[in-house]
């Protein structure tokens, strides 16, 4: 491994020695890419067509107006409480920095989102990380008891990335009950689409609740955008448009625009691949417990397989029959659900490594 010059300038040390993001493992051309939770499905026509031509020499509408009052339509909301972000990635980092910086504390659940630690110490605050609980769930009564007078902000994932577990709708009003009422509450529902568990919270029915509550989702997962980038959050006027100040100017682009409102357009179409992915996703799961795993129940379009010790082992192993998954040692490897010719090779060498723990 080459190491790293050091820097001819002066830079913040904590940057410095922070790991950049790490995309999901490429796979070759015969192997099944499963790290990154993408949307097998091929674009859908309507969506191609949307930006099939663009005057790519004009910069985009900086507040994506029309995809807001789209969008707040939707969800009885104003356009003034929604706010669209090159991903909800995006969207969450302008959040953590409206709200924390030096001195303050950002809660979450870990494990979750590997994007989250990076996030916080960019805006120059320090993560808390509350662990999951024994069946790889937040553990909402710990993390509301780590909030401090130092914490600005609490992030809550559900399904939760990588595990796919969920929180119910009683868990969270129970949360919300017991943190602060000026305390930041961010609930991450990147994957909100796949659930089909009636108990789960659904954020948007709740935004106007708690004043203190921003949801965030993305057009990247059920949708199929990924590769767009755009993603929306939902939330009070003057919580968003302290992030929107926050924002790099006009970084959701034309083609990401039109490709959301095309793609509400059909959305019935793709909501039925999204409950395909669903299916294949519960067939998945119990294809592996039969096989010996002991999984958490995931409400995600990925599964998470806890290896433990084993999980760098696992993964060569994974990834010498032709599926890349996500792989997060000591803990373990979450595989996404993808095309329906990958299953067969999934649970055959999955069989295997269960074997081996």
């Amino acid at each position: 491994m080459t190491e790293t010059p050091a820097s001819p300038v002066r830079l913040r040390p904590e940057i410095v020695a922070l790991p950049a993001y790490q995309q999901g493992r490429a796979a070759s051309p015969e192997a099944f890419k499963l790290s990154s939770n993408e949307n097998p499905f091929p674009p859908h026509p309507a969506v191609l067509a949307a930006i099939r031509d663009l005057d790519i020499n004009r910069y985009p509408d900086a507040t994506a107006l029309v995809v807001r009052e789209r969008l707040a339509a939707r969800h009885g909301v104003t356009p003034g409480e929604i706010i669209v972000g090159a991903g909800s990635v995006a969207l969450l980092a302008q959040l953590i920095s409206a709200a924390a910086t030096v001195g303050d504390e950002v809660v979450f659940a870990w494990r979750s989102f590997e994007a989250y630690p990076g996030l916080v110490t960019v805006a120059g605050a320090t993560s808390v990380r509350v662990p999951l609980t024994a069946d790889a769930r937040h553990d909402l009564p710990a993390m509301a008891a780590a909030v401090t007078d130092r914490t600005r902000a609490v992030i809550v994932c559900t399904p939760n990335n990588p595990t796919g577990t969920i929180v119910t709708a009683a868990e969270f009003e129970a949360f919300m009950a017991a943190v602060p009422s000026d305390l930041l509450v961010i609930l991450d529902e990147a994957y909100a689409e796949f659930i089909d568990d009636a108990a789960a919270v659904d954020g948007a029915a709740l935004v106007r609740r708690y004043p203190n509550l921003v949801i965030l989702r993305t057009f990247s997962k059920a949708y199929g955008l990924a590769g767009l980038r755009v993603g929306y959050a939902i939330g009070p006027v003057a919580v968003l448009d302290a992030a929107r100040s926050t924002a790099i100017p006009l970084s959701v682009t034309e083609a990401a625009q039109r490709a959301v409102l095309a793609a509400m357009e059909v959305e019935p179409e793709l909501l039925e691949r999204v409950r395909a992915l669903a299916a294949r996703r519960d067939e998945v799961q119990a294809a592996l417990r039969a096989q010996g795993w002991r999984l958490p129940v995931s409400q995600g379009n990925f599964v998470w397989l806890p290896t433990g010790p084993a999980t760098a082992a696992a993964g060569e192993a994974l990834a010498a029959a032709g599926i890349v998954a996500r792989v997060f040692p000591p803990e373990g490897i979450r595989v996404s659900i993808g095309e329906a010719e990958s299953v067969a090779s999934l649970l055959a060498v999955a069989g295997e490594v269960v074997r081996t723990l």
